[in-house]
């Protein structure tokens, strides 16, 4: 006896194991992808959105799926691994349906969608059928409830506003909430650019500046050159200064000066620093706010400012010992105190007398081929970048290394390596 359900909620599917028949989990469901058939016909679910081993998305056919409730979905048959991109009239319900304004068609006003329901059909089709709306008007004559209150109405008694109206992103943000940003970033490059800026606009600065700095450089020159200034000033603050310099420097010089002087004086200095080293040399690449005391710290004090959350793992693996001023360019640079050294060491002890002093950095104006051979060859995470004065400017760290030698499409590079064998949309 079959006892799959015949109606399930979206919002409940967000997030749920897939698995072959065998029991082998391919990945998590991340999305729902309906295709509209005319106002007169209810929307067709074609398929979903599975993100797989390699936090790659992809595209399974409602016909590969042998089942599918509230607590896992099974999938059968072959899945096409190419990434998934978004074709015709085809709509994404997480990314591009939740959140939409529609108009009652009884005359009572507006609502917004927050979740949809799918029925099966006996010819195995799943429609859309049905809308859960927050109603947005003070009046209703449909179920007498007042504004704000939730309903579930048939799909037919709701009218789509027209797709270029402005859209809320609340529902996707809070649904993403937990991903990391490049996973973010990936959901992002899957969108149109009207609903990329939507979705920004609803995100906190910080957590904007970390997802765009996981985007290709022209989606984020396109998301930021989308925002007001004033936002977009305040987005590149967020970033590291290595990556906003990056940034701006693909902006049109004019435009990239303007948001300069918006940005705060302390956090525009270091950028535009940045942005007078040619391409492809040390200073270009580094970033100017590694980890920075003096000989008298203590081993304690080290450990302290290597904890914070805000770090990369590259940076907090080393500690540049210099002279005053300890900001960038600061004082004589002394050498480096690894982190490993920082564990072996008693708290009270003194940098001074555990600094490696034989780690020879490279100037700023070194080639990156000259930083790669250093790193490769001394396993380094990170390497300080000096001066002709011989005073601290930065740190190459190994993260930026690689997105400097990685092929410029990397983030969105196939390579073609199969995870399973898969069959999905033809083309």
């Amino acid at each position: 006896m079959n006892t799959q359900p015949t109606r399930i909620f979206v919002a409940r599917l967000l997030g749920l194991d897939v698995f072959d028949p065998l029991g082998d989990r391919l990945g998590k469901l991340r999305d729902v992808v309906v295709l509209g058939r005319g106002s007169q016909t209810a929307p067709h679910a074609v398929g979903i959105v599975v993100e797989v081993p390699g936090k790659k998305r992809v595209f399974v056919p409602m016909t590969r799926l042998t089942s599918m409730d509230q607590s896992q979905i099974i999938c059968t048959g072959l899945v096409n691994l190419r990434r998934f991109e978004q074709r015709g009239a085809e709509q994404l319900v997480l990314g591009g349906i939740f959140d939409r304004k529609v108009t009652l068609v009884d005359g009572s006003g507006f609502a917004v969608i927050e979740d949809i329901a799918m029925d099966k059909q006996r010819n195995g089709d799943w429609l859309v059928t049905k809308l859960f709306v927050r109603r947005g008007s003070s009046t209703s004559r449909l179920r007498g409830l007042r504004r704000g209150h939730t309903i579930l109405i048939d799909w037919s008694e709701a009218r789509a506003d027209d797709a270029e109206a402005p859209q809320s992103a609340t529902f996707f943000v809070a649904t993403h909430e937990d991903l990391k940003p490049a996973d973010f970033a990936d959901a992002l490059q899957e969108m149109s650019d009207k609903r990329r800026v939507e979705v920004a606009s609803e995100l906190q600065d910080e957590r904007l500046a970390d997802i765009m700095s996981e985007l290709p450089e022209d989606d984020q020159v396109t998301l930021l050159s989308a925002l007001d200034n004033e936002r977009a000033a305040d987005v590149l603050e967020e970033m590291d200064p290595d990556d906003a310099a990056d940034l701006l420097a693909d902006l049109p010089q004019a435009k990239a000066e303007e948001l300069l002087l918006l940005m705060e004086p302390d956090e525009a200095k270091d950028v535009r620093r940045l942005l007078q080293y040619d391409e492809g040399t040390a200073g270009a690449l580094m970033t100017p706010v590694p980890v920075i005391l003096p000989p008298e710290a203590t081993v304690a004090e080290a450990l302290a400012h290597v904890r914070s959350e805000d770090l990369s793992p590259a940076l907090a693996s080393s500690i540049f010992i210099c002279r005053p001023p300890l900001e960038t360019p600061t004082g004589r640079f002394l050498g480096v105190v690894h982190i490993q050294q920082l564990l072996r060491s008693a708290p009270p002890e003194q940098l001074g007398t555990i600094v490696d002093k034989n780690m020879v950095p490279v100037s700023d104006h070194d080639d990156i081929s000259v930083v790669s051979h250093i790193m490769a060859s001394y396993n380094l995470n990170s390497l300080p970048v000096v001066n002709k004065e011989g005073r601290l400017v930065g740190a190459v760290t190994v993260d930026d290394l690689l997105d400097h030698l990685l092929p410029e499409d990397w983030r969105t590079h196939e390579d073609g390596a199969p995870i399973k064998k898969i069959g999905g949309r033809i083309g």
